[in-house]
């Protein structure tokens, strides 16, 4: 069975959602500490939700520094796929997997709701259940999720198709271009600031909609 590992934090707060989600998904969920940079011999890593550090100073600032993310940024510069939610977000862009900053929500009040997004690329690890174009529902809970970056960053995302969501109808944060989600060069690694491990079962979330990221990279690993 694929073992897909699940990171803790000091503040994470979902990652035994995520767990549950890989479990869905159909693969062995393996719980990594922060403090550990053995991956334990996992095929993909998601960094999930929550406040890491209590984000006293920059959300994901600290945790970034984790001796688990030495691990993990070894990994994935080697090809490993890698899922940021949310924090994880936050961390996967202070870490300089991904480009760009998550910045305090533009209407300076945290968000909780249930978000329909557009996916955009479908050619990465943790896309490839969907169709380019979909609409789905995913729940979306923040104070720091406005994605920014240069202007230039921006257009090279655009350019070079690595925006993979973007929120559908209203803009929850202010995030510029409506951008929800992107992506590596590479298609491996992944951030996305809604969260689809609390999309997964429909007697708790608004859709099982967030179920085809942990399928998809299941796909990925085997057919890599």
């Amino acid at each position: 069975m694929t073992r897909v590992g699940v990171i803790t934090f000091p503040g994470t707060l979902d990652d035994v959602d995520a767990a549950r989600a890989v479990h869905y998904a159909g693969a062995e969920p393996v719980a990594l500490w922060h403090g550990d940079a053995d991956l334990r011999g996992v095929a993909a890593v998601i960094v999930p939700g929550g406040f890491s550090y209590g984000d006293y100073l920059r959300a994901g600032a600290i945790a970034r520094f984790a001796p688990v993310m030495t691990a993990v940024i070894e990994a994935a510069r080697g090809g490993m796929p890698v899922l940021g939610i949310c924090n994880g977000f936050q961390i996967l862009c202070e870490a300089g997997l991904l480009p760009g900053a998550l910045l305090r929500n533009g209407g300076l009040h945290f968000v909780c709701r249930d978000q329909p997004l557009r996916v955009e690329r479908t050619s990465t690890a943790w896309t490839g259940r969907f169709a380019v174009g979909d609409e789905i529902v995913i729940p979306v809970k923040n104070m720091d999720g406005r994605f920014a970056a240069s202007q230039s960053t921006v257009d090279e995302l655009e350019t070079e198709g690595r925006v993979v969501f973007r929120y559908s109808g209203s803009n929850p944060n202010g995030s510029v271009r409506d951008i929800a989600g992107i992506c590596s060069a590479d298609g491996r690694i992944v951030g996305l600031m809604p969260h689809p491990e609390h999309a997964i079962d429909e007697l708790t979330g608004p859709s099982t909609d967030g179920l085809g990221l942990f399928r998809s990279v299941l796909e990925a690993v085997v057919s890599a």
